[in-house]
């Protein structure tokens, strides 16, 4: 109990006094007793562990949201590999190949439509690729998508099958593809970094709002860079392959 002589009043948890019927916490602030320095050691301890665990939290989050990024990254650099290859494939390199017709596009009663939808492709020669509609209406239609397609191949049609005769390619033909395939993996370089340089922004957004720490934020910097090289090598060997395989006669 407290002295009669004692300096006592009941004061809020921080510390203002206030009538006792306002407190959720009363404390005795007895000077001589020490009870308000005991009283003002606790809230800063509990001021410490909240603060501690909203950082923490922040932190989790904040590594959590960069495992985010760069599998997000990741994903469109697959993708855009992928999209490299399909385009490679329909390059001509002197042999029938049914991939030289994966973008011709056919206006199907008015609707853009792959031509591999429409009909059964097979090669039944190295020279030779044999286009089979399942509607035979549309056949004028095939054969004016492949005509005006940059392939530079003529139709060939008995109103029911259209057959695609492959000429062996000259060597200035063969160099003007190369080209056209180089020119396809610098716009996959180009994407990829674009990718990359998406990701870092989103790493620079969480370290501003200071979920992630400047360290966290530099190491996450560096995966990317990293990522970003072993893509474009990937690249380089596809670009590689490809321009063989056009050259070899």
């Amino acid at each position: 109990m407290v002295s009669p002589n004692a300096q006592s009043l009941f004061v809020s948890p921080l510390g203002r006094g206030l009538g006792a019927s306002s407190l959720s916490r009363p404390v005795c602030l007895n000077v001589a007793g020490g009870c308000y320095t005991a009283q003002v050691r606790w809230l800063r301890c509990r001021r410490r562990c909240r603060v501690g665990a909203a950082a923490q939290l922040r932190c989790v989050e904040g590594v959590d949201s960069l495992k985010g990024i760069r599998i997000d990254c990741e994903q469109k650099m697959d993708k855009s590999l992928e999209s490299l290859r399909n385009n490679l494939a329909s390059i001509r390199t002197g042999r029938a190949s049914t991939s030289l017709l994966n973008r011709i596009q056919v206006k199907y009663y008015g609707v853009e439509t792959p031509l591999l939808q429409l009909a059964g492709v097979t090669t039944p020669s190295s020279t030779i690729i044999q286009i089979e509609p399942y509607d035979k209406s549309c056949v004028p239609d095939i054969e004016r998508a492949i005509a005006e397609s940059d392939l530079g191949l003529t139709p060939a049609s008995d109103g029911n099958v259209i057959r695609l005769n492959i000429p062996p390619l000259t060597e200035e033909r063969r160099k003007q593809l190369v080209k056209a395939a180089k020119e396809m993996a610098e716009e996959s370089r180009v994407a990829l970094r674009n990718i990359r340089r998406a990701g870092v922004d989103a790493v620079k957004k969480l370290e501003k709002s200071s979920d992630i720490s400047k360290d966290l934020s530099a190491d996450a910097q560096e995966e990317l860079t990293k990522l970003i090289k072993r893509y474009e090598a990937k690249v380089d060997d596809i670009i590689k392959a490809k321009e063989k395989e056009i050259m070899t006669v």
